[in-house]
């Protein structure tokens, strides 16, 4: 008979045959006295760390884990260092929390969200301008990150962003996600008068752009949506045009909260206190900085445009000399042009300006700093590359902290006002929308941008395939890529070339060019990047030859100019793409914004890249490519 069906013997009561087995194993094992002893002790320490303990569950009193309004300092003789800086700062500024764990998916519990919030001093959070293509919104959520983790606050983000279209009929997208009038919905008449269907854009959710869980496993980040979840209030009335809403998101209480009649306490940066003209706004001001300038802080509580003042210096002749320089409308200068401005002045002949170090005691002797922060592309500020660090100086009297001024807030939500990412005055449109007075937090924000703010896995796995597939069609050598910007770059008369066929001979002959780079490549070396590591394959595969496809990524719609791209040898990502990549990758790669994040990823494993310097797009891949750590040779941006 099976062993299954027969019949089974008398049972016993099952707390009895459990202690008989566990005795008859006890018998069977040396120094089982000994084993059983061990775990009674720790079961007890389990018991009491977990339940009895000023921290445990049972002794936890309401206010040591809500914490939205427990704003004292944690210990106010230590100096405070951020995961973006690593400052020696005055000691009033606390030391934060360590970030909390990464979250397991994008959907929190009220209960995650809370204790994300608990471990910093409230929240921060900006006007994000929704009506940017996405690149330009991460660029503000770059800054977003880093101002937040100056003042130890939990960033508050948009929960979805506007994609500008869709593939296929508008109508097919729609039946997916939700079809907007992007005037309306942002309030930007920039769009009124054009045809109907680029009036429209789509609502999609923020994690379709970036992988959010990595992000806020470093840093504590939350949605605007689950700001609302934490204060009783429905998601859905998330603002649409990615303003804080003044009034609605502080009029509820947290959730959490005992009082139930406290509502969020709310600081307003206004936008003309950021950067003031004149001035330069910087993560924060040393210590050593302010002696040597005597910065005072000012004796009121009440906070406004800056919370402290550098008393009046006399000028020098190098001061006035060096103001003298100083490009018409700027409050900062670059180095080298320093540097040769004391060379031809009297201090030159006294001083040794080949030694920085001399140079920068000159300047401090005169009134003047050293600032850090990021060469600009063929001198723009469109690309936003974090790949090539410079040095700058300034007039001591410009510098304001953003630690300084802020950081002593004591109001729940601090909220950066207006739009800090367009119209500033050139050489004001910064990654970060700030300068650094120390080069490590530089270095810092840099590996945050490109280690830590990177596209969803999904993304990132399907341009791995497409890029392989790449190199196959090329019998397995280096494969090269370009971005040709049409779009909105022909309405707005920024596009390279006129006509498609102009634009992507202009691309061959930039390949051309990196085709022999590549040729010549033999000594590897990187961008100045944490982490960055040579990319063998720059050396270990055969380059490209003469004939061999390169890839396009384009906004071109036109299916005219599509095949005038395609026959001059071109690869585009509908040639790449599968039925079973559309399929497994689902109903967001109809969303031409989700397909150009693929593209961009794409272009990362590029053997070189070609791009347009007054393009954001190039800049994303030209800082990713570098994380990779591609050389720098193999990148062109005109």
């Amino acid at each position: 008979m099976n062993p299954d069906l027969s019949p089974a013997p008398p049972s016993q009561p099952s707390h009895r045959r459990i202690f008989r087995r566990c005795r008859a194993v006890l018998r069977s094992i040396p120094l089982r006295s000994s084993i059983l002893f061990g775990a009674i002790i720790f079961g007890s320490l389990v018991f009491y760390t977990t339940f009895l303990s000023p921290r445990g569950l049972l002794l936890r009193k309401p206010q040591d884990w809500h914490g939205l309004s427990q704003h004292e300092f944690l210990n106010p003789d230590l100096e405070y260092t951020s995961p973006l800086s690593t400052p020696t700062t005055p000691a009033e500024i606390p030391l934060p929390p360590p970030p909390p764990p990464p979250p397991i998916s994008n959907v929190l519990t009220v209960e995650q969200i809370r204790d994300i919030v608990a471990s910093t001093r409230g929240f921060f959070t900006r006007d994000y301008s929704l009506g940017l293509g996405w690149n330009n919104v991460r660029y503000i959520l770059d800054a977003g990150v880093l101002q937040a983790n100056l003042l130890n606050r939990t960033l508050v983000i948009p929960s979805f962003v506007y994609a500008r279209g869709c593939l296929y009929n508008l109508s097919v997208c729609a039946d997916y996600t939700t079809m907007v009038n992007k005037g309306d919905a942002i309030g930007w008449d920039e769009w009124r008068d054009l045809p109907y269907e680029q009036q429209m854009g789509f609502r999609i959710p923020i994690t379709l752009m970036l992988d959010l869980p990595r992000l806020r496993g470093q840093y504590p980040i939350i949605t605007a949506s689950e700001y609302l979840r934490l204060h009783g209030q429905d998601p859905a009335t998330e603002s649409s045009s990615g303003f804080w809403s003044r009034d609605w998101y502080i009029s509820n209480p947290n959730i959490f909260e005992p009082n139930k009649t406290k509502t969020p306490s709310q600081f307003i940066i206004e936008n003309h206190w950021f950067d003031p003209t004149g001035t330069n706004r910087v993560d924060y001001i040393p210590q050593a900085m302010k002696s040597r300038g005597k910065w005072e802080r000012h004796s009121e509580a009440e906070i406004g445009e800056t919370a402290g003042y550098w008393p009046p210096e006399d000028p020098t002749d190098i001061s006035n000399l060096l103001m003298s320089a100083m490009p018409e409308g700027r409050a900062v200068m670059d180095w080298y042009a320093a540097k040769g401005v004391l060379r031809e002045s009297r201090a030159g002949l006294e001083v040794d300006v080949n030694d920085d170090n001399v140079v920068e005691g000159v300047l401090h002797a005169n009134g003047w700093e050293v600032l850090h922060t990021f060469e600009s592309v063929l001198g723009m500020e469109y690309a936003k590359t974090v790949v090539q660090p410079m040095r700058q100086v300034a007039p001591r009297s410009t510098i304001r902290g953003f630690i300084d001024d802020y950081y002593h807030v004591d109001a729940d939500v601090v909220v950066l006002a207006g739009e800090t990412h367009l119209y500033r005055k050139p050489g004001s449109i910064l990654k970060g929308a700030l300068r650094f007075t120390e080069e490590p937090a530089r270095a810092k924000f840099a590996s945050m941008v490109v280690h830590s703010f990177v596209f969803p896995p999904k993304v990132l796995d399907l341009a791995e395939d497409l890029a392989n597939r790449m190199r196959e069609i090329n019998d397995g050598r280096l494969w090269m890529g370009a971005h040709m910007r049409r779009g909105d770059f022909i309405r707005l008369g920024w596009a390279m070339e006129p006509t498609p066929e102009a634009h992507v001979k202009r691309v061959k002959e930039r390949l051309q060019i990196g085709r022999e780079v590549l040729e010549h490549l033999s000594d590897l070396s990187t961008y100045d990047l944490e982490g960055a590591k040579p990319d063998l394959e720059q050396v270990t595969l055969s380059p490209p030859l003469p004939d061999d496809r390169f890839y396009v990524a384009t906004d071109e719609r036109s299916p005219e100019g599509l095949e005038a791209i395609g026959d001059a040898g071109a690869v585009l990502l509908s040639d790449l793409l599968t039925m079973e990549d559309r399929r497994a990758f689902g109903w967001p790669l109809m969303i031409t914004d989700v397909r150009a994040i693929v593209e961009q990823a794409v272009l990362f494993h590029s053997g070189f890249f070609y791009g347009h310097a007054m393009s954001s797009l190039a800049g994303v891949v030209t800082n990713m490519r570098a994380a990779r750590g591609a050389d720098p040779r193999t990148m062109m941006l005109d």
